[in-house]
């Protein structure tokens, strides 16, 4: 069996590395290995990988700082391994651009299912299937995503996005004045229907607002809380 996904394991433990490996090889991906920060931003940005899994407590540079070089270089999807405890990194993790993580010690099958999630989502047409006359683009005033080409723009600049932040700024666009809880954005945008965290929604939503703001205020002021249930897109702003 070979999905033909390529994917970086990060970890200065090799018995971490060789877990993820063994679970990983099973399910038919193809595994590289880095156990330090240097190591790992070199072959991430020379080679190209479907994902990279990356520790976040590594010698020499961390995996806050190898995400932030990545992120601007390319748009590879990283999920992000954190201990116990180190909340206040992993929220950095989101900020510099992981798109998830998952908590030392953790379950082999939560690893797979989370990689799966994002390998899925990433490819960004899993929830368009549902809609066969779904248009390519999205228009509005102050914002346009272009869904061939996975590009957007806003105030007529683009705007660099993760896969992750891209696959939530679409799938809001696409219902505009609808409101998502953060349990439904969960479940259709990430593909959980459990293990869900729902700050990861909050993060997500906080840093694609920023980057929107950086080029168009009134792009970014589109995206709107709705307070006690979740998240819309106002198409009117």
């Amino acid at each position: 069996m070979s999905t033909g996904n390529r994917i970086l394991v990060v970890d200065d433990e090799e018995r971490i590395r060789r877990l993820i490996r063994m679970y990983l090889e099973k399910e038919g991906y193809a595994i590289e290995e880095a156990e330090d920060g240097e190591t790992a931003l070199r072959m991430a940005v020379q080679e190209d990988y479907d994902l990279i899994v990356l520790d976040l407590m590594l010698p020499g540079i961390d995996g806050v700082e190898v995400c932030t070089r990545l992120r601007q270089q390319k748009a590879t999807p990283v999920l992000m391994l954190t201990a116990k405890g180190e909340e206040v990194n992993r929220v950095q993790g989101f900020e510099v651009g992981a798109d998830d993580y998952v908590v030392k010690p953790f379950s082999p099958r939560e690893v797979i299912y989370r990689i799966k999630a994002i390998l899925r989502r990433s490819s960004a047409t899993a929830f368009l299937a549902k809609d066969t006359n779904a248009s390519n683009n999205i228009v509005f005033p102050h914002l346009v995503i272009e869904h061939d080409a996975h590009r957007v723009s806003a105030g007529g600049q683009e705007v660099n996005l993760t896969p992750k932040e891209y696959e939530l700024l679409h799938y809001l666009a696409s219902s505009p004045d609808k409101v998502f809880s953060r349990e439904e954005l969960l479940r259709d945008v990430w593909n959980y229907d459990f293990f869900g965290d729902l700050r990861t929604v909050d993060t997500h939503v906080k840093r694609l607002r920023e980057k929107l703001n950086r080029v168009s205020a009134e792009a970014a002021s589109m995206i709107t809380t709705v307070w006690g249930v979740g998240y819309k897109l106002e198409a009117a702003k």
